[in-house]
């Protein structure tokens, strides 16, 4: 379950359109990254999936995330901290248009987090929730859980096995995609109402649908102290 998997060159993911990314924590902190999953997708396809450990800064491990993850402080203990991985991954994500994260906010949150405790700048990059993409493809469902989604399209997950997850997410972005008969995910996102989010030095917006957009819009007409409710 936690075989590395290294990243493929630069030279076999060229282009590739868009990269899936996954992280799990040793904990609650947001930037105690301890394994990371990519999952590029290339030709209408899941072309390459990688696989990291990481250990995380402080090597405190909760036993309620062990038990969600499986991955235990021994696991790491000789592995890279973030920055050095880092430097293999963002040549990657620079090259691709987009980024794809499952629940974004957690992801993109992390990865904020992790370049803010290690003093790295932030990256110029644009990035999607499939989240919001299977809640506007496939509103039928119950929940709209990674694990809920992966099974309504037939991947064969294996949960927070970071790989696993990358992989699951660029695969619900190509069944999205082929749904909406669109010729790529992003000529959709216009028939979604979704506008990708934006990360670059000192500024974030998140990824959106007409929903959130409005709801932003309403709350910022109400007086402050009313907002603060």
């Amino acid at each position: 379950m936690h075989a590395q998997i290294q990243l493929p060159s630069l030279a076999e993911t060229a282009g590739a359109t868009a990269i899936a990314l996954d992280f799990e924590t040793a904990s609650g902190s947001p930037g105690s990254i301890c394994s990371i999953g990519l999952a590029w997708i290339k030709d209408g396809q899941v072309s390459h999936v990688a696989h990291r450990l990481v250990r995380p800064h402080d090597m405190r491990f909760a036993p309620s995330y062990i038990a969600i993850h499986g991955i235990y402080p021994y696991h790491v203990e000789h592995e890279p901290e973030f920055p050095a991985i880092w430097d293999e991954l963002l040549p990657h994500l620079e090259a691709v248009p987009l980024l794809l994260a499952h629940n974004a906010p957690f992801d993109i949150g992390v990865l904020r987090a992790a370049l803010t405790h290690y003093g790295q700048p932030w990256p110029t990059l644009s990035y999607l929730c499939t989240v919001k993409i299977a809640r506007a493809v496939w509103p039928q469902l119950d929940n709209h859980k990674l694990n809920t989604v992966a099974a309504h399209i037939g991947f064969d997950l294996r949960h927070h096995a970071a790989d696993s997850d990358a992989a699951a997410c660029a695969s619900i972005a190509i069944r999205a995609t082929a749904d909406a008969q669109a010729t790529s995910l992003t000529d959709a996102l216009p028939g979604w109402s979704i506008r990708p989010g934006r990360i670059e030095p000192g500024y974030h917006e998140a990824c959106s649908t007409l929903r959130d957009r409005a709801k932003t819009r309403s709350s910022q007409r109400l007086p402050r102290w009313l907002r603060q409710i």
